[in-house]
């Protein structure tokens, strides 16, 4: 029975962590409801399911990650890191400028998870994994998604992003560590209101997710390498892993093409529906 919950929860990963709908508020619902057990099903097996939407997230943008990657060398001299200003040169002729600005604004944007995630990741995490904090940061959100469709111009291009915006990213993608914001939405919900199209903002919130992911899954990974699993749980986590990066690979090529003509409406009205039931599930208690 464990094996099948866990490819549940990862196929409800593979879909939530790129829908602007909150991965983490999912699974932490799905065990409320359905009384699963919380130690194996706990942080450590959220963690193990990043790393399969990880892993789709990089096959997805491989490309991006690749070119960023051994651009690295020139990232120093394609702008003044901290420049509030867009690069006031055309970056169009030299694909691997190009990269090295990008990989820069990655750098930067990836500051404050690194800081706020430091300081207070933990607190969070044992304070407000609950579903009375998933239901309020779910119908917040759908607000925030209502709000910014109707004020957002959408008339900048990506490569007019500044450091400055990286950061502001950044701050975005750090209020997903509370259970129901979601980084997809957070940062797309930014992009939006720094004037990027929706698909603009969604990708370089994925991109700007990877360090992270990767650096919570590592930090969640020291702590496992002392306290190695038994065998059983092994499988369960592998088939949690494997089932979140192949649902994840082909929601975020769905979302990417959904986004190019699609408001953020309907998940808003997702988002308040699935708030109304966590509402009335907790009323029942």
């Amino acid at each position: 029975m464990h094996l099948l919950h866990a490819l549940f929860l990862g196929v409800i990963q593979g879909i939530t962590e790129f829908l602007p709908i909150s991965s983490s508020a999912h699974l932490i619902l799905a065990r409320a409801f359905f009384g699963w057990d919380g130690d194996l099903f706990g942080l450590p097996f959220d963690v193990a399911t990043h790393l399969g939407t990880l892993a789709a997230v990089v096959a997805y943008f491989r490309a991006d990650v690749v070119a960023m990657v051994r651009a690295v060398p020139r990232m120093a001299r394609v702008s003044t890191w901290f420049t509030v200003r867009a690069p006031s040169r055309d970056l169009s002729s030299d694909s691997r400028d190009r990269a090295a600005e990008l990989a820069r604004l990655i750098v930067i944007g990836t500051l404050p998870i690194v800081v706020i995630g430091g300081l207070w990741a933990d607190a969070i995490e044992g304070s407000l994994r609950s579903p009375l904090v998933c239901g309020v940061t779910l119908a917040g959100g759908a607000f925030l998604f209502f709000l910014v469709e109707r004020v957002s111009r959408q008339q900048r291009s990506e490569g007019a992003l500044t450091a400055v915006d990286a950061l502001l990213f950044g701050i975005a993608q750090s209020t997903a560590l509370v259970p129901g914001v979601s980084r997809s939405g957070a940062t797309i919900v930014m992009g939006m209101m720094l004037g990027l199209s929706r698909a603009s903002a969604a990708r370089f919130g994925f991109l700007l997710g990877i360090p992270a992911i990767l650096a919570a899954a590592a930090k969640e990974g020291l702590v496992l390498v002392g306290e190695p699993l038994p065998p059983g749980e092994v499988t369960v986590f592998v088939i949690g892993i494997a089932s979140s990066a192949v649902v994840g690979y082909i929601t975020v090529a769905y979302f990417m093409r959904f986004l190019g003509g699609h408001r953020l409406d309907a998940f808003a009205w997702y988002r308040l529906a699935l708030a109304a039931a966590v509402a009335l599930w907790m009323l029942q208690l």
